[in-house]
């Protein structure tokens, strides 16, 4: 038998002690029956005494910004790793020389000093809010607490992998019509600067009355060729820069542009069931970790990049400090669909609320990818004939006169 000093978290306090086994794997094995999530296991005998390092967090200025699929990849790592039963701190030095961003890797480095020196888990990851959010610390605190830290930081990288889902569907679905608008603003603002003025020195020459539609378009161009392209761009960069600073400045504007963008037609409606089914996810795994409700909607109002939605969720967290029931409460609130309040009222009345709250995100996550791939069907022909109508209509009024001209020497 040999003796092995060990470090781990059990109950969500930070522990030390020696074991008795016969060799490492028996050693692991026993603390884990303990419920002891072990962070170092070594023999005794090769056992170093070390200073605690209380690290107050490194200075991350000057240094690239880690990516949040750097975060995803990192939380993967992490999780498989203590899955499969090895101590936190070899696993934070693995992770350390195997990932590439130099920030993550400061990160990681100084969570391990961190927890080498007695400080937990949780507490090294609050260092570092930007990019760790709430969600992400408190399932780490409930690991820490049931010792089942693996279990938890699964569900991490669940809640991280549906977020980014969700991201590049939206992304995804706006990116063509995008694409779209951007090329056929661009072909025709090309055609009205460098072609048309070609149009209107022949025209001129021929001594020939030009049809409205093609008047209409050579003033066009006259416009955005002298004074008034300039005046236009000026105004449009102006716009944009006074938009951005009245929504991060200007709480009364930036709610009236989040409650706007929940009404515009299908895009409002998919991007709520997008927020629902993250609210969802979040308030789930929040519950199934124990933490209380309370606080849930809290984290799920600080997580949800609506301030529509945040208020919503807000009445609600007011309605449960009051005593009434997570039903009536969404009810009340018109943002949430009926459907919504239903599902949460079985779970309610099961006693499974955490069961039923992922329940209602797989649910909205199917709806909201329905969403996207209905609205990718309808957007293609719009956009098309978006296009037909611009540059089509351009050309047409172009060659009109020339059309006319032929008409009459025949």
């Amino acid at each position: 038998m040999e003796f092995y000093s060990y470090k781990g978290i059990a109950e969500g306090k930070y522990v030390e002690g020696d074991i008795e086994a016969i060799n490492q794997d028996e050693a692991s094995h026993k603390l884990k029956e303990q419920k002891i999530i072990i962070t170092n296991l070594i023999r005794a005998k090769k056992k170093k005494d070390q200073k605690k390092n209380k690290s107050k967090g490194i200075s991350l200025f000057g240094k690239k910004k880690a990516k949040v699929e750097d975060i995803l990849i990192f939380s993967k790592q992490f999780a498989t790793m203590v899955k499969a039963g090895l101590p936190i701190l070899q696993v934070l030095e693995m992770l350390r020389d195997q990932l590439e961003n130099p920030t993550i890797k400061d990160i990681i480095e100084d969570i391990r000093k961190s927890l080498e020196g007695g400080v937990t888990l949780s507490k090294c990851f609050e260092k570092y809010p930007q990019y760790f959010d709430n969600v992400y610390i408190n399932l780490i605190k409930a690991g820490e607490a049931s010792g089942k830290l693996d279990v938890f930081l699964l569900k991490i990288v669940e809640s991280l992998e549906k977020k980014e889902k969700i991201k590049k569907k939206i992304k995804g679905a706006l990116m063509y019509p995008m694409i779209m608008f951007t090329v056929a603003i661009t072909v025709s603002a090309f055609m009205l600067v460098k072609v048309v003025p070609v149009f209107a020195k022949m025209y001129e020459g021929m001594g020939i009355a030009l049809p409205k539609p093609t008047a209409v378009i050579m003033s066009m161009s006259d416009f955005l060729r002298g004074t008034g392209g300039m005046v236009m761009l000026i105004s449009i960069i102006t716009f944009i820069i006074l938009f951005r600073v009245l929504t991060s400045k200007s709480p009364a504007f930036k709610y009236r542009w989040h409650k706007q963008v929940l009404k515009m037609p299908i895009f409002g409606e998919m991007i709520l069931k997008s927020l629902i089914a993250r609210i969802s996810l979040i308030m789930g795994n929040l519950s199934a970790a124990g933490v209380n409700l309370l606080e849930s909607l809290e984290i799920a109002k600080e997580v949800s990049s609506n301030v529509v939605v945040s208020e919503a969720l807000e009445n609600v967290k007011k309605g449960v400090f009051s005593g009434d029931t997570l039903t009536k409460l969404f009810l009340k609130e018109p943002l949430f669909p009926p459907t919504f309040s239903q599902l949460i009222s079985v779970g309610e009345q099961t006693g499974q609320l955490d069961e039923m709250f992922n329940s209602v995100a797989r649910y909205y996550e199917e709806e909201f990818d329905n969403s996207v791939d209905n609205m990718s069907s309808l957007i293609e022909p719009i956009m098309i004939v978006f296009m037909g109508i611009m540059i089509g209509g351009l050309m047409i009024a172009m060659y009109s006169p020339i059309f006319n001209v032929g008409a009459l020497i025949g």
